[in-house]
């Protein structure tokens, strides 16, 4: 199964979800691999910190790499283990910014599928970061992932946003990855005694999006996690976010087996 986590907007919450729900999966004895394809890093330094690569071993020197003529795909270059049992991660480098419109003048879109076809033989699971915008490594990702999950955050401009990713995931559906699933929409950052975050979730929902049942809050156990380069399902097992968590992971896997 491979999953990206996907919204345009930043802010979002993605590599927070990327990552613990990578890490919740390699507890539960799933080979998991994270691939960050944000120039940002913030996925790769939730788990490497202080170790995270600047550019050899990083998925830029994969995209750097392939647009040799006499390229061959060496996986061992870029995996790299975490302290966590069954967790690896392909981490990001600030180089993806510079390479990406030297990809996209040579039609790389594809490169990214051809590594994750290598992947998919070796990991039961793997979840993709990506970027705040839907560019060529956002692009890369839905062609070559199973499914997609779409952070929201309960605000108008969120709500916005939407529905112009809705539509940029139907057409890459359309033209270049038929199989592509939804997986849904997790509701994130969600304080349920506030209105305004109550009133737009009930709005969605009336205009029948594919908002999942399961919602995460807020706390700050999230950037105390962070600190510790350690995810929620390590850190605070009993916490209630983490266990939010827990249940939106359930809640997709009990949705990908049923498509």
């Amino acid at each position: 199964m491979i999953r990206v986590v996907f919204n345009q907007k930043g802010g979002v919450g993605k590599s927070s979800i990327a990552t613990n729900l990578a890490a919740i999966s390699a507890n539960e004895g799933n080979k998991t691999l994270l691939i960050d394809l944000d120039a940002q890093c913030n996925s790769s330094q939730y788990l490497l910190g202080d170790e995270l690569p600047e550019d050899e071993g990083t998925i830029a020197q994969y995209f750097a790499n392939s647009l040799r003529a006499s390229f061959k795909v060496d996986i061992s270059d870029y995996i790299y283990d975490t302290e966590l049992a069954n967790l690896h991660i392909i981490p990001a480098s600030p180089e993806l910014g510079e390479l990406q419109s030297r990809l996209e003048s040579r039609h790389k879109i594809f490169k990214f599928r051809d590594l994750i076809n290598i992947l998919n033989e070796k990991y039961d699971r793997i979840y993709i970061d990506t970027p705040p915008a839907y560019n060529f490594y956002t692009l890369s990702a839905l062609i070559a992932a199973d499914s997609v999950l779409i952070p929201f955050d309960c605000d108008d401009f969120s709500r916005k946003a939407l529905y112009t990713l809705m539509d940029n995931i139907e057409e890459v559906k359309e033209d270049h990855n038929e199989n592509l699933k939804l997986d849904g929409i997790v509701v994130n950052q969600f304080q349920p005694r506030a209105n305004q975050p109550n009133r737009v979730v009930n709005e969605l929902r009336a205009e029948k999006l594919p908002l999942l049942d399961t919602y995460i809050g807020t706390s700050i156990k999230m950037r105390e996690s962070h600190e510790a380069q350690l995810p929620l399902i390590y850190f605070a097992p009993s916490h209630k976010l983490t266990k939010q968590f827990v249940e939106l992971h359930r809640e997709i896997e009990k949705k990908s087996k049923t498509k």
